[in-house]
């Protein structure tokens, strides 16, 4: 039927009565790291199968997200590796340079110290003193949660082997003019002292001011507007569009710039738009990407009005005011000059905010070392493009495109202590000399290094291969290069995905990174809403994990995982997944209880019963199913075909149906167990990726087995009876039309009733004991009166209920209920015939009443249903 796995040892049918996960996983997951099953050997000849984690940073915890995103990336590596794959989940943490250097800062500020009282090198040991203390906590919390890793492998972005990487890469972008050093305008954070890239600035509506300002005097002036009044102190030109007639009488000409004793010239370019406010701009080179642009054209200077710490640094009265404070003071200035047309407060706009320390962004104009992205960014692209590599699903294609399309040059410098320093030197007469890992760094009086280290993205750009032991060529990077899959959210596709597409192809001679980018959406909660500390929804997967144990959370976020789009979750769905794994143990044990086995032979098909058919032929749909799903990254798909086959068609119908089967015993009990055993055995294995405790624990009860997590993947044996599952399909409608007959009447479920079965004839006969048995059926007695009789199926089903029920007071409580039905009906209909009302009332208020009508003529027929069916007086 499927492939049978080999068992090792016989198996044992002892489970306790009640599962408890807080005194299984623990245990369970360092007897699999002890014997080594997550590890990979690069020696095998096994085919490889290569994930590398999404490296957490040093300083962070598990959160939501993690659990989401290592629950998928387990579920497939587990499979994989049941599958017969070399398989490697690469482990390891970033060293996360600013918020780490963030860390240790405000550690040492309890102290009373600055990283400078420090010094450099002291400061940098004293990060790595709190990451063998402090750091890395994140790798304990991943072993709660099921994470099959190999550990052996675990690297760090600053160990020795990365470091290595990141000096060869930069010495070879820089050997091929990739590299470079220039003055441009910079994402500059005032309160982590660095620049930072675009993609870590976060932009957020804030309300400020729009003050618009005259410069210049009588017909030879104009009004600018603007939100930065204090970057005025830095204007070097106003600009307008070469063809706005309204202002060509001033371009060439030099204007008054209010408050300082400075003239300005005004200057005509394209860039200006003459329909938006004024037609005229502020240019200010040294605070405004923009600007620059605008000056470099027009050979403007760049004066520089602020410090690191966005103070003033222009000479006159606003020399020393933070940038907020100087803001005001000058708006009141120019106010007292008669120089503000208008103000407009609050004004809401768009402002960058870093994304760590969420402090405003201040454009600054800065000395730093850049990546030219031009021809790595377009080998990324093209990559895609012509099939090398393939993004899941595939509309996020154009997302990727949008962004590796259009690539600024990407600053690389950062103003830190903590991180890789850059391998440059400069000597007493301007010699710049990059120094790779083997080379010996220039010495002598007056040479020394940069003191800027590299943006964290670059070296986790190079995590593929530089894990893998490059620039050597190591049997890792032979075997388990390029990665099979990335699996991340969508959120860093450009952050981190395409940093790794354009250093992998780069530096592995056109070999992309990875074949396959699975992009995944964001935990939210379960009202969809984003997780923030503000708003007081952020969970704690850790906690759920203590009260439902890993398995439960592990498959709320699975059963939620729909590819590239965001997934709610709130803490009932982890309860009712805390109920499946509870369901899958108490049915287990039941089934070892009552015969179930995997010993000897799979009996033939011609030894079974149709239920027995049925029930392979339904497991091995589902192993069709469930494979499909994988290879489509369908998470949640497959949970869910997982979810109701265990559930619905294994513990509510197969096991239900054979209960008679198993107390009567003999051959047919013999073969029944057999092939609940088979059942079980593969439905363990197909669960095992995403619930690996429970299952390790009922699979190696019920088999005997070393452990599921090295158990064969199941494979569809191609065994289907159609026959089989229609006859099942006709039971399974008698059982369900008599169970809603039952709870119409009222009836408990454990409530015997009197029944003549009438199967005679149809392919329900050989299944009366099993239909009895499931509804609470007796056989008819003497005096049996068939007061109630439903057709189904091709057969009847006939009741008598003279005994269960009162009769009278059930007739009039239905009918009095039918006439509240009808009474809903009539004054539904009312309001709905009524032009008056209809021209009136909202769309949202008609739409209830027809609701409201639909369900009054749902309730009227199966009230009147249930009337005809009361047994006759």
């Amino acid at each position: 039927m499927t492939e049978n796995t080999q068992h090792q040892t016989a198996p044992t049918t002892e489970l306790p009565t009640q599962y408890a996960p807080a005194e299984v996983e623990g245990p369970l997951y360092e007897r699999w790291v002890e014997r080594g099953y997550f590890e990979a050997d690069a020696k095998s000849e096994k085919p490889p199968y290569t994930i590398v984690i999404p490296p957490p940073n040093v300083t962070g915890s598990l959160h939501l997200g993690h659990a989401f995103e290592h629950t998928l990336i387990d579920a497939l590596t587990r499979r994989k590796r049941m599958q017969g794959y070399e398989t490697l989940w690469q482990p390891g943490m970033d060293h996360a340079g600013i918020a780490t250097q963030n860390v240790v800062e405000r550690e040492l500020a309890k102290e009373g110290k600055s990283r400078h009282d420090l010094g450099r090198e002291a400061f940098v040991e004293r990060v790595w003193q709190w990451k063998a203390e402090s750091g890395g906590q994140i790798s304990g919390q991943m072993k709660r949660l099921g994470d099959g890793v190999a550990w052996s492998r675990e690297r760090f972005t600053m160990d020795e082997g990365l470091s290595q990487a990141v000096q060869t890469i930069f010495k070879k972008l820089y050997d091929d003019e990739l590299i470079y050093r220039a003055e441009r305008i910079i994402n500059w954070c005032p309160r982590c002292l660095t620049a930072i890239s675009d993609i870590e600035v976060e932009y957020q509506d804030d309300d400020g001011e729009l003050v618009s300002i005259r410069y210049g005097e009588g017909e030879d002036s104009l009004v600018v507007a603007t939100t930065r009044a204090e970057t005025m102190l830095g204007d070097t030109a106003v600009a307008v569009h070469p063809d706005d007639e309204r202002y060509k009488h001033l371009v060439g000409k030099r204007i008054k710039l209010p408050l300082t004793d400075r003239t300005i010239p005004v200057v005509a370019d394209t860039h200006v738009d003459p329909e938006f406010g004024t037609g005229a701009v502020k240019v200010t080179p040294a605070h405004d990407p923009n600007d620059f642009e605008i000056g470099r054209r027009h050979d403007l200077p760049n004066l520089a009005v602020m410090d690191e710490r966005a103070v003033i640094t222009a000479h006159g009265p606003f020399q020393g005011l933070d940038r907020l404070e100087a803001r005001s003071a000058i708006v009141a200035a120019l106010r007292a000059e008669g120089r503000i047309v208008a103000e407009k407060r609050p004004y809401t706009h768009s402002v960058g905010h870093c994304s760590r320390c969420k402090t405003t962004i201040e454009p600054r104009l800065s000395m730093q070392w850049w990546v030219k992205v031009g021809p790595l960014a377009k080998a990324a692209g093209d990559a895609v493009r012509d099939g090398k590599v393939t993004i899941h699903p595939q509309e996020m294609e154009k997302r990727y495109f949008d962004w590796v399309d259009n690539l600024h040059d990407w600053c690389i410098s950062r103003q830190l202590w903590w991180g890789h320093r850059i391998p440059v030197w400069y000597g007493p007469n301007g010699e710049v000399v990059c120094v790779g890992p083997d080379e010996q760094p220039p010495a002598g009086e007056g040479w020394h290094q940069d003191t800027d280290v590299l943006d964290t993205w670059f070296s986790s750009g190079l995590w593929p291969f530089s894990t893998l032991g490059w620039p050597e060529r190591t049997e890792s990077l032979e075997k388990f290069y390029p990665n099979s899959v990335l699996l991340t959210g969508y959120d860093i596709l450009f952050f981190w995905v395409a940093r790794m597409m354009m250093f992998g192809l780069y530096a592995m001679d056109g070999t992309p990174p990875f074949h396959t980018i699975a992009l995944h959406g964001m935990v939210r909660d379960q009202n969809g809403k984003k997780m923030s500390k503000s708003f007081g929804n952020v969970v704690n997967p850790l906690d759920w994990m203590d009260a439902y144990g890993s398995d439960a959370v592990r498959f709320t976020l699975a059963r939620g995982a729909n590819p590239g789009v965001d997934v709610p979750i709130g803490e009932e769905w982890v309860q009712a997944s805390s109920k499946f794994a509870n369901k899958i143990w108490n049915a287990t044990r039941f089934a070892l209880m009552n015969g179930a086995t995997v010993e000897g032979e799979l009996p033939d098909p011609s030894e079974m019963s149709a239920t027995d058919r049925w029930i392979l032929s339904r497991l091995n749909k589902t192993v069709a199913e469930v494979d499909a799903f994988y290879d489509d990254y369908q998470f949640s798909k497959l949970s869910d075909a997982l979810y109701h086959f265990a559930w619905d068609e294994v513990f509510d119908w197969y096991v239900e149906l054979s209960k008679t089967t198993f107390f009567a015993g003999g051959d047919g009990a013999r073969v029944s167990g057999r092939v609940l055993g088979e059942v079980l055995d593969v439905m363990l294995r197909l669960l095992h990726p995403v619930v690996p405790f429970v299952t390790e624990t009922l699979w190696t009860t019920l088999t005997g087995g070393e452990s599921v997590v090295i158990a064969d993947w199941p494979k569809d044996s191609g065994f289907r009876d159609a026959a089989a599952e229609q006859e099942i399909a006709l039971v399974q409608r008698v059982v369900t039309e008599v169970r809603r007959f039952r709870k119409e009447q009222g009836l408990q479920d454990a409530q015997k009733v009197p029944a003549r079965l009438e199967l005679d004839g149809t392919a329900l006969a050989p299944h009366e004991p099993a239909i009895r048995q499931i509804l609470r059926l007796q056989p008819e007695g003497e005096g049996f009166s068939a007061t109630a009789s439903l057709p189904v199926a091709g057969a009847t089903v006939a009741l008598d209920l003279s005994g269960t029920i009162d009769v009278e007071a059930e007739r009039k409580r239905l009918t009095k209920d039918l006439a509240a039905a009808e009474k809903e009906k009539a004054q539904a209909n009312g309001k709905l015939g009524n032009e008056a009302f209809l021209a009136k009332a909202p769309d949202n208020v008609v739409e209830k009443i027809r609701t409201r009508l639909a369900k009054a003529d749902e309730d009227i027929a199966r009230i009147q249903a249930q009337l005809a069916n009361l047994p006759q007086a």
